[in-house]
């Protein structure tokens, strides 16, 4: 090894040490709460993302969401995507329901599908409303246009707020030029999208949105605060964590380091990884959260050199 990686590689495992001793020291304290850009909500700075509990039993449901609630999370997200974690979600949070803020999603574009998805969201949360709904994966041009247009899952989403279904209006999404054209072109709430150290240093894939939602005023919700790269080939087929499609940031030193980089910027919350153990080292690190200090910050962006991210700009799908 040549000297100057040798001398990379010690500093980020000097920080990345310091950074676990951190994550693993004895909470004192629930985990600190932001507010959500105008809208007077304030939310745990970690989310609970809604994969943490699919395909898990009831019971162990019920568990994990007692546990994340007793250690101060109030941000609930889930999308009907996530296989039955609607299901495993509501009989679970429904003893904290009123004093939690949930989000849910819709993958329908249209005014018709997006309504369906909604009623269905309600029954299997067994909640009367969703505070927050977001238009999940609003990543093509194309689906901006058609939400936005006539017949389009817009319509259902500004009847639902009427009508007391749900409180709030965002989007999710995995492309910039998508993201900034959509703030521009309706009021969103919310914007929930990947604010990680690979893909700013690496790819520039995510500035331009985090500064235009600042501008906007808007509640912004981080993704893949611990992710660092994409599987290999071989890995996509067989690899450890099963509810990641990308590859975590390695656990748990870098992966705590990563997401207070993620922390640092002004997010209300992030969403960590859908295995358990992340998000329980998740919950530890907010529980201990103090800023990146400047030499750890250096560590781990240097150690992000030359790594492939999950997403590029330009073909960002």
């Amino acid at each position: 090894m040549e000297r100057r990686d040798f001398l990379k590689q010690s500093a980020f495992t000097a920080a990345a040490a310091a950074s676990a001793r951190l994550a693993s020291a004895s909470p004192t304290q629930p985990i600190a709460r932001r507010p959500l850009g105008k809208t007077g909500e304030h939310l745990s700075m970690i989310g609970f993302g809604g994969i943490v509990v699919m395909d898990e039993d009831p019971t162990k449901s019920k568990n994990i969401v007692a546990e994340a609630v007793d250690r101060g999370v109030n941000y609930f997200d889930v999308a009907p995507s996530y296989g039955n974690a609607q299901e495993r979600l509501g009989p679970a949070l429904a003893p904290y329901r009123k004093n939690c803020f949930l989000a849910c999603k819709t993958e329908g574009r249209t005014k018709d599908d997006s309504r369906k998805q909604l009623e269905e969201s309600l029954r299997l949360l067994k909640t009367d409303h969703v505070d927050l709904y977001q238009f999940h994966a609003l990543t093509k041009m194309a689906d901006l246009d058609k939400v936005l247009g006539p017949g389009g899952a817009m319509e259902t989403m500004e009847a639902a707020k009427k009508e007391g279904k749900i409180r709030y209006i965002g989007f999710s999404v995995h492309s910039q030029e998508t993201a900034v054209a959509a703030m521009d072109r309706y009021p969103f709430d919310t914007v929930l999208f990947p604010v990680n150290f690979v893909l700013f240093s690496q790819a520039k894939f995510g500035p331009q949105i985090l500064a235009k939602a600042q501008e906007k005023k808007m509640g912004i919700l981080a993704l893949k605060g611990m992710a660092k790269t994409t599987w290999s080939a071989d890995q996509k087929k067989n690899h450890p964590e099963p509810k990641c499609w990308y590859q975590p940031a390695a656990y748990p030193n870098e992966a705590a380091l990563g997401l207070r980089w993620t922390l640092g910027h002004p997010v209300t919350a992030a969403l960590p990884p859908g295995e358990e153990r992340y998000f329980r080292l998740a919950m530890d690190v907010a529980q201990n959260y103090k800023p990146l200090e400047a030499h750890e910050e250096v560590a781990l962006l240097s150690g992000a050199v030359g790594t492939e991210p999950i997403f590029h700009l330009g073909n960002d799908v």
